[in-house]
């Protein structure tokens, strides 16, 4: 069965992405889905003196492990003053310097969900702009905006939102 990796670019114990991710790890039945949380993968900050002093830290050869084994990614992240989370550029630092692209030119789904309307659509931004850099061959992305508007006991109300979370899906299932 195909592997799909699922996590957050957030650190946040109450993380609306993780929440997301966690609902689209949910509605994936042909797949199997690990949601992994990057508080899990401490790191401290990227730095080369600090990566030629100790090397890559274990939690993210961890981390770097796990995903090598996946055939798809689900990314969800928030948006902090316009910009991708530093903790997730962080940990796509680290893993860059791992001897291959990150999402080693697998499929990728990228979403962002924020309580406000636009829904962290710059951050999104970013990320479709630069992850094909690190070999994310992008199948599909979402704002979700207003989420606590949106986003009730476990699941994106009945809407544009869950109708287009579910296509990206669908193309995620299909592509890997």
């Amino acid at each position: 069965m195909k592997k799909i990796i699922a996590f957050s670019g957030s650190n946040s114990s109450t993380s609306i992405n993780q929440q997301l991710v966690k609902f689209m790890a949910s509605q994936l039945k042909e797949v199997e889905v690990e949601v992994l949380d990057l508080r899990d993968f401490e790191a401290p900050v990227f730095g080369t003196d600090l990566e030629a002093e100790i090397g890559s830290p274990e939690s993210m050869k961890a981390l770097f492990e796990k995903m090598s084994s996946a055939d798809g990614f689900i990314v969800s992240t928030p948006e902090h003053n316009g910009y991708m989370p530093a903790v997730f550029k962080n940990t796509i630092d680290w893993l860059s310097r791992m001897g291959r692209k990150v999402f080693n030119e697998k499929p990728v789904v990228f979403t962002s969900a924020s309580p406000g309307g636009r829904g962290g659509a710059s951050a999104l931004g970013q990320m479709l702009g630069v992850m094909p850099h690190q070999g994310a061959k992008i199948v599909g992305s979402h704002s979700v905006g207003s989420f606590f508007d949106n986003f009730k006991d476990g699941s994106l109300i009945d809407g544009e939102d869950k109708e287009a979370i579910k296509k990206i899906l669908s193309e995620l299932e299909a592509t890997v």
